[in-house]
């Protein structure tokens, strides 16, 4: 099987070198110096320093190259970045190809996830040949074959499975799903939480403050995920809570660092600027509480996350605001506020 995978971050490289055991992987940068540095050195020196990828992993500058009579297409740019990568790659993508976007983000100005933005661009795809790939992954770790799990949303079953075959191995577990707007909602929403969950660690806060934003971010990405069409189960498996749990606690978390640099004192575009990875939460906040809005859902954590970003609130303040709200009743909480 050929597979093209187009963005070489650090998980984009970790997927197109797990292909690379079972299919014909291609590997598109759009950085010269990273295609450069795995042609010379065999790793990816911007993204993944000093972690060796396969040998019979291909890279390459060319788009026509890499997507060149492949079967699956992985999108594995930043969200805000998804349109027009994909509008430059569509001449080439195979009409039957399978297209699998791993980016957890919301777009801004128009609200659409992921497989939404493929679907507008990939006018003559077939729908149910577009899916997500969402779920506890930090590429470090996989890269290192640690145990690890992800899920595979697909309306099609079949396409799903296909994904799946590809990336199973001893190191990765890959479970299939047909609940594509829970995988990607969950996905895209725990980024945001995770930057609270940063804040809370750079005010030196102790477990307690976690598992509290842990189980209530979860509450208000399962209210929106279910307005949205999502599946309640959804949200207690590896593309909702796996996802949250781990991006709110792994020092290996972009957005839960930038977090803590808030809570330290940076400005957001030093922190911006000192990185050369994306912290997807910046630009989703907005995003997501314009859906939220739009469906009458209520997102505490993620309006005060929206209201530091745009420096209307100090990440005390923050805090005040969020343990000052009217009393609730949990289960009611979960349903509608």
């Amino acid at each position: 099987m050929n597979l093209g995978v187009i963005g070489a971050g650090a998980w984009g490289t970790t997927l197109a070198s797990l292909a690379s055991a079972r299919a014909d992987a291609r590997l598109w940068a759009r950085e010269p110096e990273v295609v450069d540095s795995v042609l010379s050195s065999r790793m990816n020196q911007l993204f993944l320093p000093g972690l060796r990828l396969p040998d019979d992993l291909a890279v390459t500058g060319d788009l026509e190259e890499a997507l060149a009579d492949v079967e699956v297409v992985v999108i594995a740019v930043p969200a805000q970045h998804m349109r027009a990568a994909v509008t430059a790659a569509r001449p080439f993508v195979p009409p039957n190809a399978v297209v699998v976007s791993v980016a957890k983000g919301i777009e801004q100005r128009t609200g659409r996830r992921m497989s939404e933005v493929l679907a507008e661009v990939l006018v003559d795809h077939d729908p149910l040949s577009i899916g997500v790939l969402s779920g506890p992954n930090l590429a470090v770790e996989v890269m290192n074959r640690q145990p690890a799990a992800t899920c595979v949303a697909f309306s099609d079953p079949t396409r799903a499975r296909t994904v799946q075959s590809i990336f199973m191995s001893d190191a990765l577990r890959v479970y299939t799903s047909d609940d594509v707007v829970g995988c990607e909602t969950g996905g895209a929403a725990k980024n945001v939480i995770a930057i609270a969950a940063g804040v809370a660690d750079g005010l030196g806060c102790g477990m307690n403050t976690k598992a509290a934003l842990i189980s209530r971010g979860l509450a208000e990405i399962t209210r929106l995920g279910v307005a949205l069409g999502g599946r309640p189960l959804t949200f207690l498996g590896l593309a909702g809570n796996g996802d949250l749990i781990a991006t709110c606690c792994s020092p290996h978390s972009r957005n839960r660092r930038l977090g803590e640099a808030l809570a330290s004192g940076a400005s957001l575009d030093d922190v911006i600027a000192g990185t050369h990875s994306v912290a997807e939460g910046v630009d989703t906040a907005p995003a997501l509480l314009e859906l939220a809005h739009e469906v009458g859902v209520d997102m505490p954590i993620s309006a005060a996350v929206a209201a530091l970003l745009r420096g209307d609130l100090s990440t005390t303040e923050i805090v005040s605001v969020l343990m000052r709200r009217s009393p609730k009743d949990e289960l009611d909480g979960l349903s509608g506020g």
